[in-house]
C-alpha cells in the first residue's frame, strides 16, 4: 500500500479492531503506551491509519508469542524505524543486500559468517568438562 494511503486515519476504533482481530481496549492500551497515537474525529472519536493497524497487529503477534507489552512495543518501534531507514536509503538511490534487508526473515537469509577474529562465545570455556569438581 502506498505511503500516502497507509497514513490516512480512515478507520474507526470498531473497524480497526475488527480488521486486525483485537478488542477496542487493546487499541486503547497501545494508545496509552505511546506506540499508536490515534487521530481524533471532530466528535472526539479515535481514528486509525492502515500503518497504525499494521503496527498494532504486529504487537498482537508478539504478545501471542509470549512477549510483554513493553517489549513488544519496543520491538515494533525498532522494526518500524528500520523499515523507514531502509525506505530512505532506497529513495536516495541506494540498494540493500539480502543480509541488510529487514523485510527478509532471518531464517531465509544466507548464513553470515562470524567475524574471523571474534570468539564463538567469549565466556564459554574452550572444552567444557563433564566431570564433577574434586572433593564432591
Amino acid at each position: 500500500m502506498a505511503a500516502e494511503t497507509s497514513d490516512v486515519a480512515a478507520f474507526t476504533m470498531g473497524q480497526a479492531a475488527e480488521l486486525i482481530g483485537v478488542t477496542a481496549a487493546f487499541l486503547r492500551s497501545l494508545d496509552e503506551t505511546g506506540l499508536i497515537e490515534a487521530e481524533r474525529s471532530s466528535g472526539g472519536h479515535r481514528r486509525y491509519s492502515r500503518h497504525q493497524l499494521d503496527l498494532a497487529a504486529r504487537v498482537r503477534v508478539l504478545l501471542d508469542q509470549g512477549f510483554l507489552l513493553a517489549a513488544a512495543c519496543r520491538i515494533v518501534t525498532l522494526e518500524d524505524r528500520l523499515a523507514a531507514a531502509h525506505r530512505h536509503i532506497v529513495a536516495l538511490g541506494g540498494t540493500l543486500e539480502p543480509g541488510e534487508d529487514a523485510t527478509i526473515p532471518t531464517q531465509a537469509r544466507p548464513t553470515v559468517p562470524a567475524h574471523p577474529t571474534a570468539p564463538a562465545h567469549p565466556t564459554a570455556p574452550a572444552h567444557p568438562t563433564t566431570q564433577a569438581p574434586a572433593g564432591i
